[in-house]
């Protein structure tokens, strides 16, 4: 759904998750509803208009700080190889969390869980009542087809909620039916095994493919061109969820234990062959591509409040709030994206999410992707009105990630005194370049090794982010053939690192790959090379980073160019890769970039109680264990 028809529907979206809620009264074990409205199913799912308002109600609940406008986009994703939270207090839930230091009363626990919860229940209310209409049967061809697409939206909304509880939580209640009905049924569910959720939420996705049009398909139907759902949006969660089912995950392997195993199912590569097929479909169909320009994509595009990217590359967005009549956006499904994270303005911001030392020296030098995906600097505004950039520290760490900015947001540009931290920026679920990297990483596990085609399609993105023909061959950027499966996979792990770094990916791909605590391990080991000042270390569960940045000397320091409006390298006056000079370069300033700061400002905060077998889950909240004695609490915890 756009901006414009999220401003003109929002009231009434929000009215009717009210009323949808209050129709049976909610789950209370998760949710606590409380039913303040007579509004019955009948009535709201007696026409097009209110039919399609309770399915923006679902689409509602991705949304706001509790949803993917900051806690699980922001809070829960940390820390990683790519960037490390805040600094703790001792009374901080949202850094114990980013640090794995987390108890079952965090209180940051609760209202993410209920919400996710909330989305299951009111897509399970659409999927139950809009097949029931005597429209979807009876109506007019163009209302069948635009029922039946939003029965097929509620299904990947509902497949979508689950993923992101089952990769955070683990196994869950199973909830495939309204409450009125699982209430009577069950009202104290156990929690059912992921294996069976995943295989469930795999099968409806492969429903909702017939359901939902592709793209090109929309105005057949009479729909306007927003950013609803649509199959190739299906397509791409399917892929990724078969990912998941078929990589490792924290179980329990006997009664009670301490801590969970990392394991994965032996029918894996089935459901990797599920995941190369989806991506396949939507490579083929030609729908989406990639934007040529990298930079462009997120400063024009998605900080620019584009209602639509030509190229159809982001395929699954999570809209966030309205415009208010005096331009700024408010509502409660908003999201805080470019100020929790992202550079500051004017002192504005909460700095809550830090580029590692390493992560920086993982991009080549002539990787266009770096300085989007890092913002080296803060900002301030000028009496003329201009941004103006200041260097920051990189081993403190005070360099920000960088593609979602407050400096590129237009179309309003915020107040530069807004404080409130409500941007309407979205959060990206899905790109099409995760579809090209996820078909590459299937077919090197399907075939014991990269074809061809592994090799064209992450070509094709680092092609992109080097600023190349995407599609021509190009012997400067192009992985060198012959590579085999391992050091292929090697090559995905950094590539994707690369590519869709701060977009919330990172921590949830090291875990279904297993890997996670031997990246925390080796980035603990390059951070301290780098504080002795003799660059990275390789590493062993990636391709290594520029042979450059490995075993020398990088900057201690690094001088900006006063007044600089730059966004990009060209704030910096000297080498990033080279020795500083020693005098201050006329017309810059210094600030430390590299040093033994390392060792007491990121070290010991990264991934400090990281504790293998535990804290690849979260805990469940303490109260939601309290009101239902069947759910179990997860293991460590």
């Amino acid at each position: 759904m756009n901006k414009i028809l999220f401003k003109k529907i929002r009231n009434k979206a929000l009215l009717l998750t009210v009323a949808a809620a209050s129709i049976l009264g909610g789950c209370k074990k998760y949710l606590d509803q409380a039913p303040i409205t007579s509004v019955t199913s009948d009535l709201i799912f007696s026409n097009m208009t209110t039919t399609y308002q309770s399915l923006i109600a679902v689409y509602a609940q991705l949304a706001g700080d509790q949803g993917y406008g900051k806690v699980l986009s922001l809070y829960y994703p940390l820390d990683t190889d790519e960037i490390v939270g805040p600094a703790s207090s001792t009374t901080d839930d949202r850094r114990w969390i980013a640090h794995y230091t987390l108890t079952p009363t965090n209180a940051e626990l609760e209202k993410p869980f209920d919400q996710l919860f909330r989305g299951i229940e009111y897509a399970n209310i659409c999927i139950d009542q809009i097949p029931k209409m005597d429209l979807y049967n009876s109506g007019t061809d163009q209302q069948k087809k635009q029922l039946r697409r939003m029965v097929g939206e509620a299904l990947t909304l509902r497949a979508q909620f689950y993923f992101e509880a089952i990769k955070n939580w683990g196994d869950l209640p199973a909830h495939f039916a309204p409450a009125a009905t699982q209430a009577v049924e069950n009202p104290f569910p156990s929690k059912t095994g992921r294996d069976t959720l995943y295989n469930h939420i795999l099968d409806d996705l492969k429903t909702a493919e017939d359901l939902v049009p592709w793209k090109n398909e929309i105005t057949a139907i009479g729909d306007p061109i927003d950013e609803r759902i649509t199959k190739g949006a299906v397509k791409g969660v399917r892929a990724r969820i078969a990912l998941f089912r078929g990589g490792y995950s924290l179980r329990i392997v006997a009664p009670s234990p301490a801590l969970g195993v990392m394991q994965r199912p032996a029918d894996y590569l089935t459901y990797y062959q599920i995941a190369r097929d989806e991506c396949n479909d939507i490579i083929t169909n030609g729908q989406h591509g990639l934007n040529p320009n990298f930079k462009s994509l997120w400063k024009d595009i998605i900080c620019s409040h584009a209602v639509t990217d030509p190229q159809g590359e982001l395929m699954f967005q999570v809209t966030a709030g309205a415009l208010s009549s005096t331009g700024q956006f408010v509502s409660t499904s908003n999201s805080k994206i470019g100020f929790y994270n992202g550079p500051t303005l004017n002192g504005l911001g909460t700095k809550g999410a830090l580029i590692m030392p390493n992560y920086f020296y993982l991009f080549d030098s002539t990787d266009l992707r770096r300085d989007v995906t890092i913002a080296p600097y803060a900002v301030t505004v000028d009496g003329s009105g201009n941004l103006i950039k200041a260097g920051q520290n990189l081993s403190s760490p005070s360099v920000y990630d960088g593609k979602y900015r407050r400096d590129w947001i237009t179309n309003p540009v915020p107040s530069y005194s807004d404080g409130t931290g409500y941007f309407g920026l979205e959060w990206q679920l899905l790109r099409y370049s995760d579809v090209l990297l996820m078909f590459a990483e299937a077919e090197n596990e399907i075939n014991n090794g990269p074809t061809t085609a592994a090799y064209e399609k992450l070509n094709m993105v680092r092609r992109r982010g080097y600023g190349k023909a995407i599609t021509t061959a190009n012997a400067q950027v192009d992985l060198p053939g012959g590579l085999n499966k391992t050091d292929f996979f090697k090559a995905i792990v950094r590539e994707r690192a690369l590519e869709l770094g701060g977009e919330g990916i990172r921590k949830y791909d090291l875990i279904r790959w297993n890997l996670i605590n031997t990246a925390f391990n080796e980035n603990r080991t390059c951070l301290a090379s780098m504080a002795a000042s003799t660059g990275l270390t390789a590493y062993s569960y990636m391709a290594n980073p520029p042979s450059y940045t490995m075993g020398v000397a990088l900057p201690t320091s690094m001088y900006f160019k006063n007044n600089s409006v730059a966004d990009d390298v060209t704030l910096w006056s000297n080498s990033l890769y080279k020795a500083a000079p020693s005098s201050t370069p006329t017309g810059t300033t210094k600030v430390s970039w590299l040093g033994s700061t390392i060792t007491t400002a990121v070290i010991p905060r990264f991934a400090s109680g990281f504790t293998p077998g535990k804290s690849e889950l979260l805990p469940f909240p303490q109260s939601r264990v309290d009101a239902n004695f069947n759910l179990k609490q997860n293991p460590g915890y």
